[in-house]
């Protein structure tokens, strides 16, 4: 079997860790590393506000998990699934990212029992949200609209207390939305 050329045949011709410099010229040490590139301002923290969203650890998954909720979902007259999925699957994106973790099914349950897809919904909520979300599945900012309108910290809430405080919540929901944002 043929040798790669690159390598010593014996121990003796090993590369000698000496550098290859001038006598008397030293390597200076490595000077750190300072973000200021214009993609690196990270450092000065995520930018919040609207239209921004929330990163986090393979989001992207509740797009998987929201498939299996999707027969659950109790829509309203003139409302389509698509859209349904497409705002139930963002607000578990942005819950799952306060966190710090991957969506799990209970965050999808859970956003939709806010807004109000496995029951208990009011009429005058039902036909808010039809409004609120009608075209969200193609539309970012119609999504981002009803997500932003969402507090973290009630979707940091245990989802018996969202339950439990369904209505209350989404009547801040409502008061909180902004279309057209």
């Amino acid at each position: 079997m043929a040798a790669d050329p690159f390598v010593a045949p014996d121990l003796d011709d090993r590369p000698r860790q000496h550098q290859n410099l001038a006598p008397g010229v030293s390597m200076p040490p490595a000077r750190p590393w300072v973000a200021d590139r214009p993609g690196d301002s990270v450092g000065y923290g995520q930018p919040r506000g609207p239209m921004v969203g929330f990163p986090g650890p393979n989001i992207g998954y509740a797009l998987h998990l929201v498939e299996r909720l999707a027969p659950r979902l109790t829509l309203a007259p003139g409302e389509r699934r698509d859209d349904a999925v497409a705002v139930v699957g963002e607000l578990a994106m942005k819950r799952a990212a306060s966190f710090g973790r991957a969506p799990v099914l209970p965050d999808l349950e859970l956003a939709a029992w806010l807004l109000g897809y496995l029951g208990g919904c009011d009429p005058d909520d039902a036909v808010w949200r039809a409004r609120a979300v009608d075209g969200a599945a193609h539309d970012y900012p119609t999504r981002r609209a009803v997500c932003d309108a969402v507090d973290v910290d009630t979707l940091r809430l245990p989802p018996d207390e969202v339950r439990h405080r369904a209505i209350d919540l989404r009547a801040q929901v409502r008061a909180a939305w902004q279309p057209g944002v």
